[in-house]
């Protein structure tokens, strides 16, 4: 469903930005090489950072790199202290040659504009922007991990940051229910974390009862990832995997400063109940049934 469109949508943004063209805005480059200029921006970029951004296969961002050292417009060096880290810098023509491209950038955005009536072109602009944010929200990946991993542990103490900040006595963890790592270990329980472009943006932890009900633990997304809908993406994984692991019903509790997180249970079909545990924490019960 919708894969005929999404193509013919491909077809004309690439042919209408120039995607094609061996020269891109008129420069004796393509555009892969534009964009890796871009990104390595004034103040260079380490290429570890630089190839998980822009989701490119090792081998090709090597040869991308080396055709801009080749022009003499980019310099790969070690780190500072660290000879394992690679930084790509762009030199005084790299610099010269990123300014004009942003001018012609410009222009082109420009140029896609002017034939516009003025409501046509504020149409067109929201729509990218709802596009822009539904493509970012594809990207973002969703897979059950090890809590012990770094990424998982950020993606936690992120969350019991927050819950300090946004609750009215704070938040110690000590005091709260537990969802240890061990917890969160298959067989009893799981942990789902949310990456993009490979940095952790979210989490969503679940504690399994056999055929009783399972708990939703640990649900958090970054602020700069919120508004793609990974919320409710992150629930709905959770409840997929408690029906595959056998649970009839899911259980979680919420504090009443998170007005968002008790907004998006209930849309998502979650019922209020009486207190089921002894949360300190916790002012709403909610449940939903998976049968």
């Amino acid at each position: 469903m919708g894969v005929a469109e999404v193509r013919r949508f491909h077809r004309v943004v690439t042919q209408r930005v120039g995607a094609l063209n061996d020269a891109y805005l008129s420069r004796d480059r393509p555009l892969g090489q534009a964009r890796v200029l871009w990104e390595i921006g004034p103040d260079g970029c380490d290429v570890r950072s630089l190839r998980a951004r822009l989701e490119l296969d090792s081998g090709y961002l090597s040869r991308l790199l080396r055709s801009l050292e080749g022009a003499g417009l980019v310099r790969v060096e070690a780190g500072d202290g660290d000879g394992r880290v690679r930084i790509a810098r762009l030199t005084a023509r790299g610099i010269a040659e990123r300014d004009l491209l942003d001018e012609r950038s410009d222009s082109l955005a420009a140029s896609i504009l002017e034939p516009l009536s003025e409501r046509q072109q504020a149409r067109l602009v929201a729509a990218m922007d709802e596009v822009s944010r539904l493509l970012v929200a594809s990207m973002v990946r969703v897979e059950v991990v090890d809590p012990r991993r770094a990424d998982a542990q950020y993606c936690v103490e992120s969350y019991f940051t927050e819950l300090g900040r946004r609750f009215d006595a704070g938040f110690d963890p000590a005091k709260s229910i537990s969802a240890d790592q061990d917890e969160l270990t298959l067989p009893a329980g799981l942990l789902l974390v949310a990456t993009l472009h490979t940095e952790p943006v979210g989490c969503g932890g679940l504690k399994l009862h056999g055929d009783e009900p399972a708990e939703i633990k640990r649900m958090w997304v970054s602020p700069e990832a919120r508004g793609l809908g990974l919320g409710r993406r992150l629930l709905v994984e959770l409840e997929r995997k408690a029906i595959a692991y056998g649970a009839p019903v899911v259980r979680l509790e919420t504090n009443r400063n998170l007005t968002e997180a008790i907004a998006l249970y209930r849309a998502a079909g979650y019922r209020e109940v009486p207190p089921f545990n002894t949360e300190p924490y916790a002012h709403h019960w909610f449940e939903k049934s998976l049968r």
